[in-house]
């Protein structure tokens, strides 16, 4: 049917099928702004304004739009025209992945035309329709209470991160690194450039689509595939008979991780619901659907196992036959992890006070807004193009080379911007599948994942049991420390022996204990399979950790944060957990700990004291119906004894005086641009950064920690390069090397004399007649060292509904050299917002039938705008020898220590401690009347 709508200015006259939605038909015509996030309307990501009004446009049919002026996000501005609310949030640094901005900028624009003076919570509530997992919505509504500002022609302060301790000296004034230098891609990102995979379009793309199991676990006796292959449109169906039989792990991590090889690409079994049955080609996303529809499969129906302690018994299903890398199939037990360190058990013998407890966590989404996307398609040389959402394009490469016949050499995979992935990402989930369905059809082929999907057939973090068993001397020495944890890996290990690894490995170190034991397994289920994940399972250990210190502070009579100012972690201290494992893993008897460098514990806690007022607060809840308490948590985090992790990067000098960074970091690239730019002597505007392609970009393990492990990569080039810049320049000006100062692209002489930078690449091409000007470099490292973070969280808890309310969520952090304030604060925010939802609401439940119930973004609930509470960052800058400038990462230590912070709050406002995750009203009730039946 023709349709006519006045979109941005423009009458169009358009031909809409009755049932399409307005999202599909605005991008059909080329209005890439708009999102698809949740096809629920939850979301936000596809708003548009409908007649002034936001809109998500995933529910809306096109035809209900009929006649409605319609505005997306394209309208604002230009890159050289921004709109004041577009150049709010770029310079406020409110962008960072960016899937969410356009959404956020129509509906703030929305609340400006009508309410030129909002307050804070007016924002709040106009963004809440639109979710963001990056930011923790503290810099969107700064940004907007700035364009609220400008427009009405009041002057605004300048942004910056004004929370940042400037308390150690870098040595020399820097000109680029510490400052505030807003997102490379900012602009693009809030103009609604096509930036992501989805924004791609190939002539006579097919669309991909996946059946998937409906049983938890089931052997496939019959699949009749047809009449599927035998409707119109169709182009391919592939099930477990059509595909090579290869044995392989999806984690996109080192070649050396000994995760189990217990996967396939189709598979005459399925193990939870939402495994892989077949997959389908079709002109259409709709021929493609109705062709799943007619694909007919019997099923042999086996028995579920659902909990990992009943998962180990010997009369337990058995899920997986031995495999290469599997601990020990007859017990379910993916993958298994012991170190220990002195005498444990005469530790515990010799503690005055033992103290046990059982923590369980639950299982988590990641819930990125963007979901799963690949293409894939032949390219004129007949090599196999692969574009892609993941974090980790070589491991893609790697990865899937064996499983559809193809040699490296032959597959080239490309990373567009990603729209977040919070560990998700790392993994192969859907790019083997597109590329056997491109290779079958000789087309370029689109797959995705719905919402729904993503719940179901995604990644998820782990849900883990940790036991844990400290003692203790009078004086609140830690004598003895054991940790046992058992993790439900789901149906595939992936991420079995790693994530076991990191669990221990960054939680026992955080206090100084001479005896420490750590004993984990991973355990088969018939949930859907766990992956990597924000803090990558460390966040279950700290919840434990730090819950049972309070514990044990409260019996010794000792105040909480003096109990962890005599234990903890200290600069100058050896990291013997990762020595221990070094010599179980490989049989290193001599190999050292990692030495702790450098460690801003102090500064952090004394922060939190102070702005949380502990010593007012602490213990002081009322009788009454809402009681306020407040808790404390120390994380840390690093890779420490994770093994080699590597980075290279490449730079080049242009013949303009500009620089292209080639690095394959999966994030980062503003901080890595500006450690090149402070070496290089020239502005931001100078590095030029291209997409992520591994035809291209230098080898990454894709590792967290970019700053440290990518950014010595980037320094250690642009070093080099400098270093041959000045040398031709010497020549140039007839001076000694050693004499000359780069700085905005000029080479200066001691006298005055200089030559651009652009004077210089000419001058080496064309009169000393020397190849380009151009360096690669590569950094490799056991470990990265880790940040620390101390958060604070004040609550309130209705001891008549149980729902705990925070009221102020602090976050003090050890960033090391703060290469950008801006960026790092904001990834603290988005860490502690992330950490809130971890700690009261996100949780993936399922019926008895192992069938996932939190499929959407209504049942899955995570933060908005209106949610989010008083959230205060404070950076703490320490040097870190080997990170360049001093520097190290910090993405995920302000997730890892929310959830025990939060938990000891509550513990404080009512005297009773929960032991499980997500602190549910359900759960807090409980635990309020349990108590009360005791007394």
């Amino acid at each position: 049917m023709e349709l006519e709508l006045r979109i941005n200015g423009v009458i169009k006259s358009l031909d809409v099928t009755p049932g399409e939605s307005l999202m599909k038909v605005l991008r059909r015509e080329g209005y890439v702004s708009v999102k698809h996030g949740c096809e629920t309307g939850e979301c936000g990501a596809c708003t548009v304004l409908v007649d002034g009004m936001p809109r998500p446009s995933c529910v809306m049919l096109a035809a209900q739009a009929g006649g409605c002026t319609l505005m997306t996000a394209e309208r604002l501005g230009s890159a050289q025209h921004l709109h004041p609310l577009q150049e709010a949030f770029v310079e406020t640094g409110a962008i960072q992945c960016g899937f969410c901005t356009p959404g956020m900028l129509l509906s703030a624009y929305a609340l400006l035309s009508q309410h030129p003076h909002p307050s804070e919570e007016e924002v709040r509530d106009a963004l809440s329709g639109n979710l963001c997992r990056c930011t923790g919505y503290v810099k969107p509504v700064q940004a907007v209470m700035c364009a609220a500002a400008v427009l009405r022609g009041e002057p605004t302060p300048p942004v910056s991160a004004s929370s940042t301790d400037e308390g150690v000296a870098r040595g020399r004034e820097l000109r680029v690194v510490g400052k505030s230098e807003h997102n490379v891609d900012a602009i693009k990102l809030a103009t609604g450039k096509p930036i992501f995979v989805e924004d791609i379009e190939r002539r006579d793309m097919l669309h991909g689509c996946l059946l998937t199991s409906p049983h938890a676990h089931a052997r496939i006796r019959t699949i009749d595939v047809s009449q599927a292959r035998a409707l119109p449109g169709v182009h391919a169906v592939l099930t477990y008979q059509d595909v090579e039989r290869v044995p392989h792990n999806t984690a996109g991590q080192a070649w050396s991780d000994a995760s189990p090889q217990d996967q396939y690409c189709l598979n005459d079994t399925v193990r939870f619901v939402g495994d892989r049955v077949a997959a389908v080609a079709a002109e259409t996303p709709e021929i493609a659907e109705q062709a799943l529809g007619l694909i007919q499969v019997e099923y042999d129906i086996l028995p579920i196992v659902l909990d990992p302690r009943r998962a180990i018994e010997p009369d337990a299903p058995r899920l997986h036959a031995d495999a290469d890398g599997i601990y020990n199939a007859s017990r379910n037990v993916a993958a298994h992890i012991q170190a220990e360190v002195g005498d444990v058990d005469r530790g515990f013998a010799e503690s005055d006070l033992v103290v046990e407890g059982e923590y369980s966590v639950q299982q988590v989404q990641q819930v990125p807004i963007e979901n799963h996307i690949v293409i894939t398609y032949w390219d004129e040389d007949e090599r196999l193009v692969v574009h892609s959402s993941t974090e980790a394009p070589q491991h893609v490469r790697r990865i899937i080379a064996p499983l559809i016949g193809l040699p490296p050499r032959r597959i080239r995979v490309v990373k567009p911007h990603g729209g977040g992935s919070f560990g998700m990402k790392q993994d192969v989930v859907l790019e083997d599948i597109c590329a056997l369905l491109t290779i079958a059809t000789n087309r370029p082929v689109r797959l995705a994942l719905s919402r729904a999907e993503e719940f179901s057939s995604g990644r998820s973090g782990h849900a883990l049991i940790v036991r844990l068993k400290t003692g203790f001397k009078r004086d609140g020495t830690i004598v003895a420390n054991s940790m046992l944890l058992l993790a439900n890996t789901g149906a595939y290990g992936m991420h079995a022996l790693s994530m076991l690894r990191n669990a221990g490995l960054q939680t026992l170190p955080l206090y100084a204990c001479p005896n420490m034991r750590f004993v984990a397994q991973a355990i088969y289920t018939n949930r859907p399979p766990a992956g990597a994940f924000r803090g990558y399972s460390a966040a279950p250990g700290f919840f434990a950790l730090e819950s049972q210190v309070d514990e044990v502070a409260k019996r010794l009579g000792i105040d909480a944060l003096e109990l962890r100012r005599k234990n903890w972690l200290q600069a100058g201290h050896e990291h013997v957990l990762a020595r221990a494992l070094a010599a179980v893993e490989e049989g290193s008897k001599d190999e050292a700990g990692q030495v702790i460098e450098s460690c801003g514990l102090p500064q952090c806690l004394q922060i939190v004291e102070e702005k949380l007022a502990w010593q007012e607060k602490r213990g002081q809840s009322s009788a009454g119906r809402f009681r306020r308490g407040v808790g404390v948590a120390l994380a840390m985090h690093g890779s420490v004894g994770s093994g080699v992790e590597m980075s290279e990067a490449s730079i080049k000098l242009n013949d303009d005086g500009s620089f292209a960074l080639l690095v394959g970091a999966a994030d980062g690239d503003t901080l890595l641009a500006q450690i090149a730019a402070e070496v290089l002597g020239v502005s931001m505007a100078d590095i030029i950064l291209p997409t992520s392609d591994t035809d291209h970009m230098p080898f990454d393990t894709g590792g967290h920690a970019t700053p440290y492990v990518s950014g010595n990569a980037v320094k250690r080039a642009a070093e080099q390069v400098r270093q041959r810049v000045i040398a031709v320049a010497s020549r140039m000006l007839n001076v000694p090397s050693g004499t000359l100062t780069i700085e905005d692209g000029i080479v200066t002489a001691p006298a005055g004399q200089s030559v651009t930078l652009a004077q210089v690449a000419s001058h080496s091409w064309y009169v000393e007649n020397q190849p380009q000007i151009m360096a690669t470099a590569s950094w490799k490292s056991k470990g990265q060292p880790p940040s620390f973070a101390a958060q604070g969280v004040e609550v309130e808890v209705d001891t008549e509904t149980g729902e705990v309310r925070i009221l102020k969520a602090i976050s003090a952090v050890d960033a090391g050299c703060i290469i950008n304030p801006l960026i790092t604060e904001g990834q603290v925010e988005g860490g502690a917002a992330h950490g809130l939802g971890y700690a009261l609401c996100e949780e993936m439940v399922y019926d008895q039938q192992a069938m996932l119930l939190t499929t959407n973004l209504s049942d899955y609930r995570i933060y908005s705008a209106s949610d989010i509470p008083l959230l205060k960052t404070y950076l703490v800058e320490t040097n870190e020898p080997g990170g360049p400038f001093g520097a190290k990462g910090i993405t995920d230590v302000a997730f890892d220590g929310m959830a025990p912070a939060v938990a000891n709050a509550v513990a404080d406002a009512l005297g009773v401690r929960l032991w499980q995750l997500p602190l549910t009203p359900e759960r807090v009730l409980h635990a309020i009347h349990a108590h009360a039946a005791k007394k």
